[in-house]
């Protein structure tokens, strides 16, 4: 299934297991899980380019995250978080998500974050890294 805006580059599909501790007294998964999930594929797709996520050098940063929950998630299950790189700017680079269970067509939630490259010594942006900007452009 190819993303409902033709503008964005799919560049990370994960699959994280719904865990039983995921969820919250309402019997679906917690709001803040989402954010986490989204996370894990964040951190993957970077670390698959070579980039350590880690607070030394120059290094991303997440600067704002939204999500928006449209059908609960509950356990069991396997999500498939689908991660699609967005505006390119000078020092950063949007990214969106589409989160479904894996073997349904549904679309439980959606979100998005903006990544910023970031001078870990002086807290100020920099430039993205030409390889980075490559792939996402």
């Amino acid at each position: 299934m190819e993303t409902r805006h033709p503008h964005r580059k799919l560049v990370q599909t994960c699959l994280i297991p719904i865990r039983w501790g995921d969820m919250d007294a309402y019997g679906h998964v917690n709001n803040t899980i989402y954010f986490r999930y989204m996370e894990q594929a964040r951190c993957e797709w970077l670390e698959a380019l070579g980039y350590k996520v880690a607070p030394e050098g120059q290094a991303p940063v997440i600067i704002n995250a939204a999500c928006t929950f449209l059908v609960p998630m509950t356990y069991p299950g396997t999500v498939e978080v689908r991660l699609y790189a967005g505006h390119v700017g000078r020092s950063s680079v949007e990214t969106h998500y589409e989160l479904r269970v894996v073997g349904e067509d549904t679309l439980y939630s959606e979100g998005a974050s903006k990544i910023v490259w970031m001078d870990t010594a002086t807290g100020k942006s920099v430039p993205i890294p030409d390889a980075l900007r490559a792939v996402v452009s």
